[in-house]
């Protein structure tokens, strides 16, 4: 169960309506709401105030909700924050980028306060479920050839080099490499990544295979068609 209370969630949005739509909804709820309407003062808000859920408009003037999100993914007290798009644009190239972007999943406005309140208990629900499994892991290394994964970390070195993925990119490459040659199917991929009570679209997973292809190499991951995807040594 949610305790409300606990958590702490910004909210950002250049329309003021919208503010004050969704942010009584959550602050009715029982929620910690913090407010901004740009891209550059949420993410001051963010360093200093470490919210839990980050719920983010895509269109913003001078830096967009893309920008803004890119940016919070790179500060490493954010690495466990769980970012939620709301945005009215729902074409696919729109979303694509958003989960490019490193962003945990794409909520459409207008949306209805009970539906607005299930998504983003579902999305703390995945937040508390990786908190505890956190907590409770030990120091973990995956070594593959020239590939280690640090688990506690949350680092990538890769032919001696550092990289360092957004979490779900890392989440995503620490599921596939922990059985070598084991085909993981989409819903697996889906219910260990990112939880089987957050909705995200269909393409998700292609966005994210991509994406840590382009930085660990194409060979690693090989697609099995019409079943998902298994880490090739």
């Amino acid at each position: 169960m949610i305790e409300a209370n606990n958590f702490k969630i910004l909210l950002v949005d250049d329309e003021p309506d919208i503010v004050e739509f969704v942010g009584y909804n959550l602050k009715k709820e029982g929620f910690q709401v913090l407010t901004s309407s740009n891209g550059s003062e949420a993410i001051a808000i963010a360093k200093k105030e470490l919210p839990h859920l980050i719920v983010l408009d895509v269109m913003m003037p001078e830096m967009d909700g893309i920008e803004t999100c890119e940016e919070i993914k790179r500060i490493p007290e954010l690495k466990n924050t769980i970012v939620a798009f709301l945005t009215a644009r729902g074409e696919d190239y729109s979303q694509i980028a958003g989960f490019d972007a490193g962003a945990d999943d794409y909520i459409s406005k207008p949306i209805k306060p009970k539906v607005l309140i299930s998504r983003v208990k579902a999305l703390l629900k995945r937040y508390k479920s990786d908190s505890i499994s956190g907590s409770e892991k030990k120091s973990d290394v995956i070594q593959i050839g020239d590939l280690t994964i640090d688990r506690e970390k949350y680092i990538i070195i890769n032919k001696g080099s550092e990289l360092v993925l957004p979490k779900k990119e890392f989440e995503l490459l620490m599921l596939l490499a922990s059985k070598p040659d084991k085909v993981f199917t989409r819903d697996e991929i889906y219910n260990a990544v990112w939880g089987d009570s957050i909705i995200v679209g269909d393409r998700t997973i292609d966005v994210h295979i991509r994406k840590v292809r382009e930085k660990i190499g194409q060979e690693h991951i090989k697609t099995i068609k019409g079943v998902g995807y298994k880490f090739v040594e």
